[in-house]
């Protein structure tokens, strides 16, 4: 089943906002879609926040797939600072050198007041999420546990570990690192910055085996170095670097600040088996946490990249039948 098309991005104003950082944003707003019908008996809603630097176009390939909208109402939001809903490039958002950090607990403060206000809905359904989208889905499940019945939590953790954090120190080095940079923002495109994030970017996505068992030469593509330039820089230049730097920073800052065993939700986490973001022992030592959680690992070379296999059915399979599990039980 393939993903049902879209009218394009929808826009909820939150008008003033204040953020777990200190600032306060005038006219705030959330980008989002909806897919499916919501029931009668407003029982079928289903929250799909976005991921590190995913637009709605990159990820809704999931609802059909893994998510029927025959079956649920899938609202797609897009997280502060992703370029869609309010970030840096839109609005009076500043980075960390001005103050401004962007906190999990505010894109599930806002996404609550979208979901009451457009939906009338108090408990969601499920909660699906992978990556940074994983990283909402345990904020919402611990810090609003009668608010939401399912969590579903691919390649993610509640708490950025020191590993973890290294990899996005270097990230944010490799932009900041340009000539652009002026201490504070980017007098201009920060290219060589950008080749150098796409470069460490494709490292750490895609696992060893990935690249051993050449999974990368596709479509005519002949070496790693083509890899990048041809399918990694294009992913992160299309994005104002300035967003790019925000949601580095939130992922940075995400420490769960309520206990796992608070969660009430009936619970399912997905660890890719190659992950090098969020390795398997990571992901399953938070599930260990949470009351009734159900953990598996996707035997997968995708590495963190098998928690959104768009074009990998054996991964896609897995997760479907984990989901529907998750939701029959």
């Amino acid at each position: 089943m393939s993903a049902p098309a879209a009218s394009g991005d929808l826009h909820f104003a939150l008008g003033p906002f204040s953020f777990h950082c200190g600032h306060t944003l005038p006219d705030a707003q959330l980008s989002y879609r909806v897919y499916g019908t919501l029931n009668p008996q407003r029982s079928n809603l289903v929250l799909y926040p976005s991921s590190y630097g995913a637009w709605p176009e990159d990820i809704e390939w999931v609802v059909g797939p893994i998510l029927d909208p025959a079956r649920w109402c899938v609202v797609q939001v897009s997280q502060f600072g992703n370029g869609r809903s309010s970030s840096p490039s839109n609005s009076a958002m500043g980075l960390a050198e001005d103050g401004w950090v962007i906190h999990h607990s505010d894109n599930l403060q806002a996404q609550q007041r979208l979901i009451e206000a457009l939906f009338g809905v108090q408990r969601l359904a499920l909660v699906y999420g992978w990556s940074m989208g994983a990283q909402q889905a345990y904020h919402w499940g611990a810090l609003a546990p009668a608010a939401v019945e399912r969590l579903f939590c691919l390649c993610g953790t509640a708490h950025t570990t020191p590993h973890n954090r290294l990899f996005l120190l270097s990230l944010r080095q490799a932009l900041t690192a340009d000539p652009a940079w002026d201490g504070r923002r980017f007098r201009a495109r920060p290219e060589q910055g950008l080749r150098t994030f796409a470069l460490i970017y494709a490292s750490w996505a895609a696992s060893q085996a990935y690249y051993k068992e050449g999974r990368h030469l596709l479509q005519g593509i002949t070496s790693v170095e083509e890899a990048v330039e041809r399918s990694w820089l294009p992913a992160y230049r299309r994005h104002d670097p300035h967003d790019l730097i925000a949601m580095l920073d939130t992922w940075l800052a995400n420490a769960l600040p309520a206990p796992l065993s608070g969660i009430r939700a009936h619970t399912t986490v997905l660890a890719g088996s190659h992950d090098l973001y969020f390795p398997p022992d990571d992901c399953a030592a938070e599930a260990r946490q949470i009351p009734g959680a159900h953990f598996a690992v996707i035997d997968s070379v995708l590495g963190h990249r098998a928690g959104n296999p768009r074009d990998a059915p054996a991964e896609q399979a897995f997760i479907r039948s984990a989901l529907e599990r998750l939701c029959d039980d």
